[in-house]
């Protein structure tokens, strides 16, 4: 292998990439507008949900219960229906997106210790805001309870149980701590496979690539060339987007620098691998971006990032484990929230390994085939 020739190639990939004006914004701009918007949208919590209330109680105690929820703010109480055939029009029109019916008679029922039903209807049809919304409000009404059963055991001056929970790694329970990791390595993949499947394929387009093998250029010098710029570029995106997410969002960061840019150098390479992969084996560009395109669909569902993998069928479980972008997660949400170091990360960061040695070798044997056809 000369390193004339495989600087060349270098310098000739940088060149064009500094001529392109789609592909510079594509990979440093665009990540970044990215990481804005989808942070706050796929990282915000519910909170403020229009509710609406029936009180048939009217008491003291039946104003502490809407206390308790407008106060938590996770409902914000914006009608007070005279009955349930009023409350039905709002969750109709979306005006509402839960109702609160408190029963006559609660003040007096709960006085004399009896079960009284608190009625909580929830808009099912986004259902992960009618899941949280009912997590919340089971939540409120646990408390009230407690509040109460506090209060008497108080007066009686008998013990109770304390349940002391304590969160670790994510005390605020803030769902962007743990989205924006994972949205890292979601850009930094779909860039990395989008720019690489056009690589090769493009060179074909323009007849450049026969011209380039009539030199004394190798594949093994030609496909290194054409690797390195990319894999640099990567490290330069990953580290500016990286930075960004963490001090805009203000995600608590634990863990080692060294560690976090070890982990994404390995997700880097297995991006580019896979995406040189798209390009070898593409007809034309089109093909290879749709190629990239439909690649990027199951590994956002399946890795985690979307979906809790524990939450999925076992029937589909095993496919997670063939999706890189599954060990990323893992590696970025333990070494930034939890502070692991490589140590604890071997296994995740030994898969990435694996998958970018057997991506690089299936790209190579493809590139064979295809300069021999």
């Amino acid at each position: 292998m000369s390193f004339r020739r495989y600087s060349l190639i270098v310098w000739k990939e940088f060149v064009q990439f500094s001529r392109d004006r789609l592909l510079f914004p594509l990979v440093f701009i665009s990540p970044i507008l990215q990481l804005l918007m989808l942070g706050y949208v796929v990282g915000s919590d519910v909170t403020n949900l229009p509710t609406a209330i029936v009180d048939h109680d009217r008491t003291a105690m039946s104003r502490s219960i809407e206390d308790a929820f407008s106060s938590s703010g996770y409902f914000r109480v914006v009608a007070h229906p005279a009955d349930e055939a009023a409350l039905g029009p709002l969750l109709d029109s979306g005006a509402a997106q839960v109702g609160i019916v408190i029963e006559p008679g609660t003040a007096v029922a709960l006085e004399r210790g009896e079960k009284v039903p608190l009625g909580i209807v929830v808009d099912g049809t986004d259902s992960r805001i009618a899941s949280t919304a009912s997590g919340y409000a089971a939540q409120i009404a646990a408390q009230l309870n407690r509040q109460r059963l506090d209060a008497k055991l108080g007066a009686m001056g008998g013990p109770g149980l304390d349940a002391r929970v304590r969160v670790v790694f994510n005390p605020a329970l803030k769902a962007i701590n743990a989205m924006i990791p994972g949205l890292i390595a979601e850009i930094l993949m779909l860039t990395m496979v989008v720019v690489m499947s056009q690589a090769v394929v493009r060179e074909r387009a323009r007849g450049t690539l026969e011209q380039m093998f009539v030199t004394p250029i190798t594949r093994g010098e030609y496909l290194l060339g054409k690797i390195t710029p990319y894999f640099l570029i990567a490290c330069v995106q990953a580290t500016f987007v990286g930075t960004v997410g963490v001090l805009w969002f203000k995600v608590p960061f634990a863990g080692s620098i060294a560690t976090v840019a070890l982990g994404l150098a390995l997700f880097s390479g297995t991006a580019i691998g896979i995406g040189l992969l798209f390009s070898l084996i593409s007809r034309n560009q089109h093909q290879a971006q749709q190629t990239a395109m439909f690649y990027m669909i199951p590994t956002m569902v399946l890795s985690g990032f979307i979906f809790p993998i524990e939450s999925m069928p076992p029937a589909v479980v095993p496919l997670t484990y063939l999706i890189p972008l599954r060990y990323a997660l893992v590696v970025l949400r333990s070494a930034m929230l939890k502070g692991s170091g490589v140590g604890d990360l071997a296994a995740p960061m030994l898969a990435m390994v694996v998958f970018s040695v057997v991506v690089f070798g299936v790209a190579v044997s493809s590139f064979r085939k295809r300069l021999s056809d």
